[in-house]
């Protein structure tokens, strides 16, 4: 098969689908691969590195794909992208489709069949090729809120974890999943004050018997969540359904009622977000005031540490590369049925169910494309 690696053209998005190392697995196996030149050159990924683990150099996105039978990418496909896909391609990336209608749109019209890491599951459970980025995410989130409670960044001007005599900040974080997890340990070393929301009650259990007192762990309803959010100096939002939007857990009345130069961090702004006053921004301009309450909500956050991230995220995809490579999409469906919960449309048909009932799609089985 040949596989073609266009450069990311989303906003400061530096991060790469396939490293030199994934090139030559990929090459291993009897594939050929087409890099756009330049892809990797921003993290020090370099053509040469490429070209020495058996790539071909492309000189822009339309030759990789024009040319490539798989497509490889981190972000979602942007506009342009969507009309260089043609029927029976298969793209491998990072979809998140449930809140952009657009997109969807795009690509049931291309005809190609899309299949999305953050819906990719695991043999133990949870979703392995999401999960990279969630730890990456919820770490930064803790620096992103640190830096911006400065007050020259719009904040309340408090250091985090405060000093002898000076409380520390108060951090909320929404959800105990993969994303809060990592908050939590970063807000924990930075010496904060911490409370953790989850529905889940042994989740709750596990953090208290591996944290302690070092953390508060708060069962997750509407007024838990409220108390939380209004007592807040940073709030981190990392609550998820798989391939669906994600719930509105902070409404805007409570954004009115929190604290002059408080900071919410919105990481499930992928999926839409989990703030009522939250919408995507950029790495270039990441934030923005709502009632005086300071709102990050970059769409690509682990972008901004995109070699770190590009490493990590090849350690999660480049198996599934492999297996679609060696056999195809159909059979490596068929053989592994939690790469077959990564495909979300294909040939024109919403395969996801959560991405067809929030969008308004008719929900078409993969096993049904499959024969």
């Amino acid at each position: 098969m040949l596989i073609g690696l266009p450069k990311e053209i989303k906003n400061h998005e530096y991060r790469v689908g396939l490293t030199p190392a994934s090139v030559r697995e990929l090459t291993h196996h009897g594939h050929a691969v087409l890099v756009q030149r330049g892809a990797g050159a921003s993290i020090g990924l370099l053509d040469e590195h490429y070209v020495a683990a058996g790539a071909t150099l492309a000189n822009d996105a339309a030759s990789v794909f024009a040319q490539a039978e798989m497509i490889v990418k981190v972000k979602e496909p942007q506009p342009q992208e969507c009309l260089m896909l043609r029927p029976g391609q298969i793209l491998y990336t990072y979809l998140h489709l449930a809140p952009d209608p657009e997109q969807t749109a795009a690509l049931v019209k291309s005809g190609a069949v899309c299949i999305a890491y953050e819906t990719i599951t695991g043999p133990g459970g949870g979703l392995p090729l999401l999960a990279p980025m969630s730890e990456v995410a919820g770490r930064m989130a803790i620096q992103a809120g640190a830096a911006h409670l400065e007050k020259s960044k719009g904040g309340m001007g408090i250091l985090l974890g405060g000093v002898p005599g000076v409380p520390a900040a108060h951090v909320a974080i929404l959800g105990a999943g993969v994303v809060g997890t990592h908050a939590l340990q970063m807000a924990v070393g930075m010496g904060a004050r911490v409370s953790v929301l989850d529905k889940n009650v042994d989740r709750l259990r596990q953090l208290d018997l591996i944290f302690g007192n070092r953390i508060h762990t708060v069962f997750s309803n509407a007024q838990t969540v409220e108390d939380a959010v209004l007592d807040a100096d940073l709030v981190v939002g990392g609550v998820l359904i798989p391939g669906a939007a994600a719930p509105k857990l902070v409404t805007r009345a409570m954004i009115k009622r929190m604290k002059q130069g408080a900071v919410v961090v919105d990481v499930a702004i992928d999926q839409g977000g989990c703030f009522e006053t939250s919408h995507a921004t950029t790495h270039a301009e990441p934030t923005y005031l709502v009632d005086g309450v300071v709102h990050y909500c970059v769409a690509n956050m682990p972008g901004a540490v995109a070699r770190t991230s590009t490493f990590a995220l090849n350690n999660a995809t480049i198996g599934h590369a492999v297996a679609l490579a060696d056999k195809g999409w159909k059979q490596a469906l068929k053989d592994n049925a939690h790469l077959k919960n990564g495909l979300n449309v294909c040939q024109g048909q919403v395969t996801y169910e959560a991405v067809a009932q929030d969008l308004g799609y008719s929900y078409v089985s993969a096993d049904s494309l499959l024969n």
